[in-house]
């Protein structure tokens, strides 16, 4: 991380709200949250964020998360306060939490408010660009005083994306019809930072003008845009049918590009969807769909 965006993140977050030591941090909406002193007891309701804290070294400070919180391996060993949308307050109150780290994607308003009601300060997350997830593990490592572990941390993610983004840079890019829910038919959007990890991994989304982060899509729209490539994200585990792709319908649509050149693609991209340090291993596995001659 430049030293630019290390004193701009540092001078944000950390604003000392009396000469005792309560402090008042600035999250990622611009909300100010007042703590008595340093967080050391945190409960994470964002995944992305729970990976964050591990990777930087900070895991002690984390009692409690949420049940999709799920790598790495250690972080089962955590209580876990129930699901993202409506985690079991009750859970997280009897954790004693000095803060809890929240996202306005993913988790509802209707929690922040509860949390409020309960006076437990809540820190919001928000990353729709790279550049957002690199601040995000900065201000993580400001939270979790693992500031030392960032540079190492960061670095390494810039350098993987680079390494990729040079390894497509030579190909054309194909037009790329990534599907990230299947019924109704979600596809990312203008802001979301899937259509950028699109780019880089060498392609061109059809849907990246698209003004919602993550709109709805109709099939015939889908049709008319041709797409090259066609990508079903696989969310579905062992036995559940929720979020499994239906390749059957798309292979029925003869006219499409992608179809007749067998570039039909159902995979397991979830580390995308997660914006944490794991973000480089599946712009790799995308790069390689895209551009398996990149790969060789």
């Amino acid at each position: 991380m430049s030293r630019r965006l290390a004193g701009l993140v540092t001078a944000a977050l950390l604003v000392l709200a009396s000469p005792a030591s309560a402090l008042t941090v600035r999250d990622m909406l611009g909300r100010d949250v007042t703590l008595p002193a340093r967080p050391m007891r945190i409960v994470s309701l964002v995944p992305s964020v729970t990976e964050i804290v591990f990777a930087l070294g900070g895991e002690d400070r984390l009692v409690g998360r949420t049940d999709y919180c799920d790598f790495p391996a250690a972080a089962r060993d955590k209580p876990s306060v129930g699901g993202m949308v409506n985690p079991n307050l009750e859970v997280l109150a009897a954790l004693h939490p000095d803060l809890v780290v929240a996202t306005d994607e993913g988790n509802r308003e209707e929690t922040f408010q509860q949390l409020g009601r309960l006076r437990i300060p809540t820190y919001l997350v928000h990353a729709s660009r790279l550049a957002e997830l690199l601040e995000l593990i900065a201000r993580v490592g400001e939270l979790t005083e693992r500031q030392a572990a960032v540079p190492a941390l960061t670095g390494a993610i810039r350098e993987r994306i680079e390494g990729i983004r040079r390894a497509v840079a030579p190909y054309p890019r194909p037009r790329v019809l990534y599907v990230l829910w299947p019924e109704p038919l979600i596809v990312p959007g203008q802001s979301s930072m899937l259509t950028e990890l699109i780019e880089l991994a060498g392609g061109s989304s059809i849907t990246a003008r698209e003004r919602e982060a993550y709109p709805r899509f109709s099939l015939e729209a889908a049709v008319t845009r041709a797409p090259e490539i066609i990508i079903l994200a696989d969310h579905s585990s062992g036995i559940s049918t929720a979020g499994r792709p239906s390749p059957e319908k798309w292979q029925r649509l003869a006219s499409v590009p992608a179809i007749r050149a067998g570039r039909l693609y159902s995979v397991d991209l979830s580390v995308l969807h997660r914006y944490g340090p794991r973000v480089p291993d599946g712009l790799e596995r995308l790069a390689h769909i895209l551009h398996p001659e990149a790969f060789p």
